[in-house]
């Protein structure tokens, strides 16, 4: 037994929110308190002094690419702030590596280079023996060298596939940058990682996300990192608490397995059918109502509309499944709105509705008309608030006034909606601090766009925003009864930190890193 004493403590549990002492067994928290109330206990436990810090439950990130982060700890970081700058990492990598070898990396946004998008020819400059293919930061596009496109047969004959774009030259040549479901020709002659491989590389990403103050999940990744988290989990090296969502073209043999969401234990359990209804912002793939303002004629791209999503729906639920559906664009929120709306009325027919939470990630862009959608139908607005701040620059210039309507965190919690944060990683870094920091402040790291952020009207209360990573992804998660705050019964996942997210400078989030995190009862940094 641990008791953690003389302790700043905030709970997230409004019947008791703060507290100076809590009592662990095992792996459950046994009670909490003052001093007085947990004083029967200090004559059976290991007394910790934590000599005043402030300690909160673990965070959670609801919406992370596991497998895609952990392998780009150890790929090219293309983060940078200009092509030159790219390539030229790709020519240091390229230097030490066998001719054929693949080179991969990540993290490029043409948004943030004067040049704008690169080209085969310019990677192929700087590695002419090796292909190299370099996911966007949004993950919504891929560049690759001519050697790439070769091996994925990829030339001036070869069709967009339906749900993604080649992008081409006036003479009708592939330049190397691939949107959308065109990234996957390349994907399908990487070689790629063994299940051990991911395994080893998930579990030295663990460690990072602990210092962080991650302790649990919920990943968007596809069948490899599934299997990579079963075996984690079988030789008990898994100590983050992971909702596993599954592609919807898994659909078929989840229903022939009997697979519900929320099936699994603490450590590892289903969660929902991920959709994708659009694209994103950056490469204009994100589906809208109206133009993009600096391209007239795209309404991005719509993958599915509602009634195919409703046909999809039906089938999950029916089985036990729920759906989390990708939506960027106004136009994708509505069609996925008009969807789940027929899907309650479906679920409510049913002779043993299974009460499934749905869930709409991202929910960049939403019409005023569509915003009380979500908590009039109960759906979870899972959004990541580091978004916000990368992609206002974007947002301004791409969308116009719409931008109002984008990121729009206040709107829904006074609407109702609840409200589960991630970071998209790799997309954007899975800290959850420089979320909170994003949350509440609509500012970047260096101040900008001013004193009152972008948006200022959407900003969150510390409250607000700590709860949408921690009671907003339990509940999300099923696991509202165990996760998510700090109460006796509770699984003992905390943070403890030298400063008070509740009374420091909001401008100082952004640098909390956690003096000790706590899983499961047991220090994972100590």
């Amino acid at each position: 037994m641990r008791v953690l004493a003389n302790a700043n403590i905030h709970t997230m549990d409004e019947n008791k929110p703060v507290a100076t002492t809590i009592v662990i067994e095992n792996d459950r928290i046994l009670a909490i308190g003052d001093e007085t109330d947990c004083h029967s206990f200090f004559d059976n436990g290991i007394i910790e002094d934590l000599q005043s810090y402030t300690v909160i439950p673990g965070l959670t990130d609801a919406h992370i690419h596991l497998q895609h982060y952990a392998i780009a700890l150890k790929n090219i970081d293309c983060d940078v702030p200009t092509r030159q700058e790219c390539l030229q990492r790709v020519a240091d990598h390229a230097r030490n590596l066998p001719h054929g070898r693949w080179i991969l990396g990540h993290g490029w946004n043409q948004n943030d280079w004067v040049e704008g998008f690169g080209s085969a020819d310019d990677l192929d400059a700087f590695s002419p023996h090796n292909p190299v293919y370099l996911t966007a930061k949004s993950l919504h596009a891929g560049w690759a060298n001519t050697i790439a496109l070769q091996a994925a047969n990829i030339n001036i004959n070869t069709m967009d596939p339906p749900d993604g774009h080649i992008q081409r030259n006036e003479q009708g040549r592939p330049t190397g940058i691939l949107l959308e479901g065109a990234m996957r020709l390349i994907r399908e002659v990487i070689p790629q990682d063994s299940t051990a491989e991911i395994a080893d590389a998930i579990k030295h990403a663990q460690k990072k996300l602990w210092q962080m103050g991650i302790t649990s999940l919920h990943d968007f990744d596809r069948r490899d990192c599934f299997a990579a988290l079963q075996m984690l989990h079988t030789t008990g090296d898994l100590r983050l608490r992971v909702l596993k969502s599954l592609p919807i073209e898994d659909l078929d043999h989840a229903v022939a397995l009997g697979i519900h969401t929320g099936f699994g234990d603490d450590w590892l359990r289903i969660g929902s059918l991920k959709v994708f209804a659009d694209g994103a912002l950056g490469p204009h793939t994100a589906a809208m109502l109206a133009p993009f303002e600096d391209d007239p004629n795209n309404l991005g791209m719509l993958l599915v509309d509602n009634e195919e999503l409703f046909e999809l729906g039906q089938k999950a639920v029916s089985n036990g499944l729920s759906l989390a559906v990708h939506a960027i664009g106004d136009w994708a929120n509505h069609e996925v709105l008009r969807a789940f709306e027929q899907l309650r009325g479906y679920e409510t027919q049913q002779e043993h509705p299974f009460n499934l939470r749905h869930r709409i990630e991202h929910v960049q862009l939403i019409h005023p008309e569509d915003a009380p959608k979500l908590a009039n139908l109960g759906i979870i607005a899972s959004m990541q608030p580091i978004h916000a701040t990368s992609d206002m620059k974007m947002a301004d210039a791409y969308w116009g006034a719409r931008a109002s309507n984008a990121y729009a965190w206040q709107t829904q919690l006074q609407h109702g909606a609840k409200l589960s944060f991630g970071s998209d990683a790799p997309v954007e870094s899975p800290n959850p601090f420089w979320g909170l920091h994003a949350a509440i402040t609509r500012q970047r790291n260096d101040g900008s766009p001013g004193p009152q952020g972008w948006y200022p009207e959407q900003r969150l209360t510390i409250q607000e925003a700590l709860h949408a990573y921690t009671t907003g992804p339990a509940f999300a998660a099923g696991l509202e009864n165990r996760l998510g705050k700090l109460a006796p019964g509770y699984l003992a996942d905390l943070l403890v930190l030298e400063s008070d997210p509740f009374t420091c400078h909001a401008t100082e989030l952004h640098e909390i890193t956690p003096a000790a995190v706590m899983v499961g009862g047991d220090w994972v940094v100590n």
